[in-house]
């Protein structure tokens, strides 16, 4: 699959379409930054001497930092480039693996689910199922998205 897309309208999405995005490894400064910009500082994230000691023997992301990274993988698609009114959150989301440093991640995107809304005639709802991995096929982040696309006017 290519990895670089047009914006997409609401009418221009099908239930069933695809969607890869780019590669993008997962980097001491993006912790450091998350960190900062969260204010989660918990040991296991931060603390290289105390996370080797731990359950997982390094650092590792914080869960949303997986999700954030995968929100923006979704948007280096291009496909959702000023025709998305709005994030409307996510019916589940399960993390079974953790992300980290040096990882190279990317996502799979497929439209699981679309509607129009009889409270909007602007939008529809379109729910993306993703399914972040990494450079080995390690599942790390799985769930949906629901967001409001734009009709085409």
């Amino acid at each position: 699959m290519p990895y670089s897309y047009e914006p997409h309208y609401f009418e221009d999405l099908d239930v069933g379409q695809r969607f890869e995005s780019a590669g993008r490894t997962v980097t001491e400064t993006d912790f450091a930054l998350h960190s900062m910009f969260t204010g989660d500082w918990t040991e296991l994230h931060t603390n290289k001497e105390y996370s080797e000691d731990g359950p997982f023997g390094e650092r590792i992301a914080q869960g949303p930092m997986t999700f954030i990274l995968s929100t923006g993988l979704f948007q280096r698609t291009g496909i959702v480039e000023r025709t998305v009114v709005a994030f409307l959150g996510m019916n589940y989301m399960d993390l079974p693996n953790a992300i980290g440093i040096g990882e190279t991640i990317s996502c799979e995107f497929e439209i699981g689910e679309k509607r129009d809304l009889e409270s909007r005639d602007d939008a529809g709802l379109v729910v993306v199922d993703v399914v972040t991995t990494n450079h080995e096929g390690e599942v790390k982040l799985e769930g949906d998205m629901k967001f409001l696309f734009k009709n085409k006017e």
